[in-house]
């Protein structure tokens, strides 16, 4: 049994025994006369009344509707009139970018210059000699033939240093013009020679001498 059901029970025994009480008290004011008094007292303990509930709140009044204000549209404000003004454009600045300098990078210096060779060993001069050429009674003139003119002729001559032969004189004649100039005149054309060179190998000039002796071949 729940704490409820014990409360609501003990509550019933004892209103049943008040009324028990009561019962018996009525019987004993009847039996001893006092029953009127008792049950007078008794009604007026006993006296009714009308339980009234308690009203209901009164209902809280809507409230009022919002008042309605009243927005005036703000003034029509016409624009001010365009006013068209020239602009005139800025000048163009045209901003001269300078060159950057030149880079400069520094050359290498120049190779020093090789060393010169070391000089030939000294040497003694050598003379000019003979390459070739030669006079051959094939070269007999035909004119001291027929004069039957025989001589020696001695020529002096220039070797050059490209061993051509220049400059021929005759220093001791063979006693014939033609004999003497056919000598010179052959020198110069077939004689090639090695030129002469000095101690240090260059060459160089020399003079030499020639005698050529003509006889009529038989």
């Amino acid at each position: 049994m729940s704490y409820a059901d014990q409360r609501m029970g003990t509550g019933r025994i004892t209103a049943i025994v008040i009324v028990a009480a009561l019962h018996a008290l009525l019987g004993y004011a009847f039996v001893t006369g006092l029953a009127y008094n008792v049950v007078k007292q008794v009604a007026q303990d006993l006296k009714t009344f009308d339980v009234t509930e308690e009203p209901p709140p009164p209902e809280e009044p809507p409230p009022p509707p919002p008042e309605e204000v009243v927005v005036e549209p703000p003034p029509v404000v016409s624009p001010p009139p365009i006013v068209r003004t020239n602009v005139v454009a800025p000048p163009i600045v045209q901003t001269v970018r300078e060159a950057p300098p030149p880079v400069i990078t520094p050359t290498a210096p120049p190779a020093p210059p090789p060393p010169p060779p070391p000089p030939k060993p000294k040497q003694a001069a050598k003379g000019a000699t003979l390459r070739g050429g030669s006079i051959s009674d094939s070269d007999y003139p035909s004119s001291a033939l027929r004069a039957e003119a025989e001589g020696t002729s001695v020529a002096r001559y220039t070797i050059g240093t490209d061993g051509r032969v220049t400059d021929c004189t005759i220093t001791s004649s063979s006693g014939n013009s033609a004999l003497d100039e056919t000598t010179c005149k052959l020198i110069q054309r077939r004689f090639r020679f090695r030129p002469a060179e000095d101690e240090n190998g260059n060459p160089m000039t020399e003079t030499k001498t020639q005698r050529v002796v003509w006889r009529i071949p038989e």
